[in-house]
């Protein structure tokens, strides 16, 4: 029996995309058609709609387009998206039938003739969240309890995406960098200057800019690398020489140029 495959337009119909961001992504290589035809065109195969749903869920939690291709890269657990897809889900629904529950009490205030309270009107707009890592306790022993909470906070506001942000992306680059590091690869290479600031935007997400916190979750990760990077076999002070190599990718954000000319 033949594997079923799709071709672009139904493909995109069916997904709610459009053709265009198909085609964009297999350009970019996040999700690329594993077949074509003989005239060429695109057929996607069933893998291939996998991987889309995945690309579709992990936009969901709020991850753009370049972690989610970190994230597929390295392997994310399929039980682990499709777990926190649906506790997203459930989450908006239980905010919206909340909301509902307070526009049909306005509702009825309204109905009733009554003036509803500022405080009834303010309570239909708040919205929550919440978020977890395994990490948290590594990094305990560098923060005092306010730039726990901090964390915490700044945390909580990214969701589910916090996972793979923190769990899946950032050990993935730091095994890139050493990957490039043990290679010979020049520090001002515009890879690794690249995976640097991808280090530094993702730290100033979690700390809010605070230089501190970053400061403490750095020393973490020197002192307990297997916790935060994924890898059981880390051993403290090992990634060392990756923390200078990275350093020095910051500290020279350009490339040398020629002499002479």
């Amino acid at each position: 029996m033949s594997e079923s495959t799709w071709k672009v337009g139904p493909l995109a119909e069916a997904s709610g995309l459009t053709v265009r961001t198909l085609h964009h992504w297999d350009t970019i290589g996040l999700l690329s058609p594993s077949r074509r035809t003989a005239g060429g065109h695109r057929e996607y195969t069933e893998d291939d709609v996998v991987r889309l749903y995945q690309v579709l869920a992990l936009r969901g939690l709020g991850l753009g387009l370049d972690t989610i291709a970190v994230c597929l890269e390295a392997g994310v657990d399929p039980t682990r998206v499709l777990r926190d897809h649906r506790e997203s889900v459930e989450a908006q629904l239980a905010a919206l039938a909340g909301l509902r529950d307070r526009l049909v009490r306005i509702e009825q205030e309204v109905a009733a003739g009554r003036t509803p309270t500022t405080s009834a009107v303010l309570d239909a707009l708040r919205a929550t969240g919440t978020s977890s890592s395994v990490a948290h306790q590594a990094v305990r022993r560098h923060l005092d309890d306010d730039q726990l909470r901090a964390l915490g906070d700044h945390s909580a506001a990214l969701g589910p995406a916090a996972h793979y942000l923190l769990e899946v992306e950032w050990p993935e680059l730091y095994r890139r960098a050493e990957e490039l590091r043990a290679g010979g690869t020049p520090p001002t290479d515009a890879r690794v200057r690249g995976i640097a600031t991808r280090m530094d935007e993702l730290s100033a997400l979690f700390s809010g800019g605070d230089r501190t916190i970053s400061s403490g979750v750095r020393a973490a990760w020197r002192e307990d690398p297997a916790a935060l990077s994924g890898d059981a076999s880390a051993r403290p002070g090992q990634w060392d020489d990756l923390t200078e190599y990275l350093d020095a990718a910051r500290q020279n954000p350009n490339p040398p140029t020629a002499q002479g000319t």
